[in-house]
């Protein structure tokens, strides 16, 4: 399992999981309120999330699974200063779903924020109703922070999430480390 990140050449990979996955990502999909029509394609996608990871706001990842690329994870939001957090968005192909690869990646990225980027909170926002995405929070040990009302566009409206947040004095060891241990009985 690993993390890299997202580039023009998974555009192939990336549509065909998008494609295989419509169904199980469309309820939990971020939409944009005022705009209508297509979504853009790939590669504007990736150059705008390019621009945001260069203004240091943002860092795209391409989650792979045995060399292949089975799902995406986003680190977005990057605020430094007195409040040194960011959120973590992700999704993850059906096909390799429950073997522990999202809350691995997720455990990767936290600690890359944590130690590389020198953040102190990370949150992941997820839809009440999406419990495959809680449980990877919840594997993790990420604190339930109540409810934010109509927090984000999701599937044509505005959506309820469910808060979970992590700083850096929860996991002093990291968050890789402290989901082995936990995941391997130790």
């Amino acid at each position: 399992m690993g993390l890299r990140p997202l580039g023009y050449r998974d555009a192939a990979q990336w549509r065909a999981v998008r494609a295989r996955n419509v169904a199980w990502l469309e309820p939990w999909e971020a939409t944009n309120p005022h705009v209508a029509g297509p979504v853009p394609g790939y590669y504007a996608m990736v150059r705008m999330f390019r621009a945001e990871a260069l203004r240091g706001r943002m860092l795209p990842f391409v989650v792979t699974y045995r060399g292949r690329l089975v799902g995406q994870l986003t680190v977005g939001g990057i605020t430094l200063g007195s409040l040194r957090s960011a959120y973590i968005g992700y999704w993850v192909d059906q096909a390799v779903a429950g073997r522990g690869i999202m809350p691995t990646a997720v455990a990767m990225a936290t600690d890359h924020c944590f130690t590389q980027l020198g953040l102190h909170r990370v949150e992941v926002n997820i839809r009440p109703e999406n419990a495959n995405s809680r449980r990877v929070a919840e594997k993790l040990g990420f604190r339930d922070e109540g409810v934010r009302r109509f927090y984000l566009h999701i599937d044509g409206a505005w959506r309820d999430h469910v808060s979970y947040a992590l700083t850096r004095e929860d996991v002093p060891d990291g968050l890789l480390a402290r989901w082995r241990r936990a995941k391997h009985g130790e």
